[in-house]
């Protein structure tokens, strides 16, 4: 602004210019001074620059395994011989008389126990199911937790709820949030990667959103054949030449505009064309696996042979490599400097034929994580890379009764209870935490809300949870709202 235009300002224009100026800078800075602010990228500036966390972090890296649907509990991660005894037989009005479920029709439901055989694995005796023979061998990486619970009874609020904190529409996922805080470690790649495999989430891209924080934040979806990106490639006919001179001239153009409306949108536009630019060379190469041995190949199981199954709730032919590939993927990736990747897997959602699908999507995931867990390790990666397993909610102890089925073969939805594991990243491995009653119905020792996991992973990753907040529509936003406590028995 000239000096002619600033003696021609009226008192509310240099009080609404100051307001969104000088004093915003100085409002900003005084919150960045108490750690309540992270530092606003400037235009053109992406991926977001590394930050300071609050305090030493023990993870500086995330891949969470998301398996879309709600996988059974009882059948993987925590047994239930009680429930095997009380097969057949029916619950206590008094249990059910305030319970929701998505489909059960409650007069006539009765417990199913599970035909799964569970073993003791690692020096720490954990058991685990029979589905689960290779993750069973990295027992002592994993803390395993039997005592999660939700909010949330239905896929979608249960899936946002675990990704974003909160089961409403336009929330930050947790990838964007630890993006926003600590920054992207990569020049040529997003902070934020997304892989998926089967046939596709019931939220959708509303699970890595950036939601009210800048575009930069949101996770980028990537392929793992073609291009890793959609559009990645130049068109025919556009010359590398032609290119920067376009992206020149775009840039120039979106930086006139943010001169003129300081829409900070514009800056996260000025950035993705930039970083677009440099992920042409980078992304192709991080999907050649050329340079990855034969025995590491084989160790993810890549190329093993798929087993046929009548059904294609998990996503049809082909998931075997694909979730596999992506596995391998995400290492590459955190190698490179990407601060979180999420791999999505649907769907586990078994209300019927358990027994069948159940087994066909266990044999495609365990190998590859428990390769990735080793491989991970072997490469040193482990101590600062969090890997979480999980999903939105679990499955109840009663077989499914919906009306129209001619058999019980499934399970419903269940929130009260549930089980997810993590290793590395700076948690204490070879533990069980909490417990569930005899049928896994209800948790009776140590509950871990979802709003306590994103607290800890905050925390492992040097954050504050209570500090880690963004401005939005007149109040402070953080990842876990108004909830959250750290899990402290996590913690190595």
């Amino acid at each position: 602004m000239s000096p002619e235009e600033i003696v021609r300002l009226t008192r509310r224009d240099f009080l609404a210019t100051t307001a969104s100026g000088l004093g915003g800078l100085a409002l900003a800075s005084l919150f960045q001074a108490d750690g309540l602010l992270a530092a606003e990228a400037s235009p053109g500036a992406a991926p977001p620059a590394p930050r300071g966390p609050h305090f030493a972090p023990k993870a500086k890296n995330c891949i969470f395994i998301f398996m879309e649907g709600a996988p059974s509990q009882m059948d993987l991660f925590d047994p239930k011989p009680k429930l095997n005894e009380l097969n057949g037989q029916k619950l206590p009005d008094s249990m059910l008389e305030k319970v929701r479920f998505a489909f059960i029709q409650k007069d006539g439901a009765r417990l199913m126990g599970s035909p799964r055989k569970f073993s003791r694995h690692g020096q720490c005796g954990m058991e685990l199911s029979d589905l689960l023979p290779h993750i069973g061998t990295c027992a002592d990486d994993i803390a395993l937790i039997r005592s999660m619970h939700t909010d949330q009874f239905n896929h979608h609020p249960g899936q946002l709820l675990m990704q974003c904190g909160s089961s409403m529409f336009d929330r930050p996922a947790m990838g964007a949030w630890l993006n926003y805080g600590l920054g992207s470690e990569s020049k040529n790649l997003p902070g934020y990667v997304v892989l998926t495999a089967g046939r596709g989430t019931s939220g959708g891209a509303s699970l890595w959103s950036s939601g009210f924080l800048p575009s930069d934040y949101a996770g980028v979806l990537f392929r793992n054949q073609g291009d890793p990106v959609l559009n990645l490639s130049n068109p025919p006919g556009i010359t590398e030449t032609m290119q920067h001179y376009g992206l020149g001239a775009i840039t120039d153009l979106n930086k006139l505009r943010h001169q003129q409306v300081r829409d900070p949108e514009i800056a996260s536009r000025i950035g993705a064309y930039e970083l677009a630019f440099r992920m042409q060379t980078a992304a192709p190469e991080l999907i050649d696996l050329s340079g990855e041995s034969k025995a590491t190949l084989e160790a993810y199981g890549i190329d093993r042979t798929e087993p046929e199954i009548k059904a294609n709730r998990g996503g049809g032919a082909g998931q075997f490599k694909t979730f596999a590939t992506n596995c391998v993927l995400a290492r590459r990736l955190v190698e490179r400097g990407v601060r979180f990747v999420n791999i999505f897997h649907a769907s586990w959602d078994h209300h019927s034929n358990l027994e069948a699908e159940l087994g066909f999507n266990s044999r495609m995931a365990d190998q590859p994580i428990a390769a990735l867990l080793k491989d991970l390790k072997q490469r040193g990666l482990l101590d600062e890379t969090l890997v979480v397993w999980g999903s939105e909610f679990g499955r109840t102890p009663l077989g499914e009764n919906r009306v129209g089925y001619q058999a019980v073969t499934g399970r419903d939805h269940h929130p009260f209870a549930f089980s997810l594991w993590m290793a590395g990243g700076g948690v204490k491995g070879g533990q069980v935490i909490g417990e569930t009653d005899d049928i896994g119905w209800n948790i009776v020792k140590d509950p871990v809300h979802v709003n306590d996991l994103h607290a800890t992973i905050l925390h492992l990753f040097g954050l504050d949870h209570t500090k880690l907040t963004y401005r939005f529509q007149g109040r402070n936003f953080r990842l876990t709202d108004v909830a959250g406590k750290v899990v402290d028995k996590l913690m190595a």
